[in-house]
């Protein structure tokens, strides 16, 4: 009797730890929105204040004052075969889908907004 008890408190825990490390995963999959940009950049203040007023959960890094993450940037850029010579911030990574804004903000903002209505449907 004395292991049946040690064996079902075993598998409790188990079952627990295992549950803890498949919310962990759900959670990782909802990655949140990652915008690269400058605070000396408008279209980056002005896209980081329409994520604010749709409450679009995302991350901001200035990369005028982080390096790391200017290469995390450049480096999906190179990946998702996005030049580099013609950079025009911000650069969004949604979930591993990596576009920038090509210089027309409104339209920069108008693919974020269906991008974003894509995530919620």
């Amino acid at each position: 009797m004395k292991h049946f008890i040690i064996i079902v408190l075993l598998f409790t825990s188990l079952q627990s730890k295992a549950q803890k490390v498949f919310n962990v995963d759900k959670e990782s999959k909802k990655e949140k929105m990652i915008v690269y940009g400058s605070d000396s950049c408008h279209s980056c203040l002005d896209t980081k204040a329409f994520l604010k007023e749709k409450k679009i959960k995302f991350t901001y890094y200035d990369i005028d004052v982080n390096k790391v993450k200017e290469q995390e940037m450049l480096l999906k850029l190179q990946k998702n075969n996005i030049s580099i010579n013609t950079l025009s911030l911000p650069v969004v990574d949604n979930k591993g889908d990596v576009f920038l804004n090509k210089g027309n903000l409104q339209e920069f903002l108008k693919v974020l907004a269906k991008k974003i209505e894509k995530d919620e449907n």
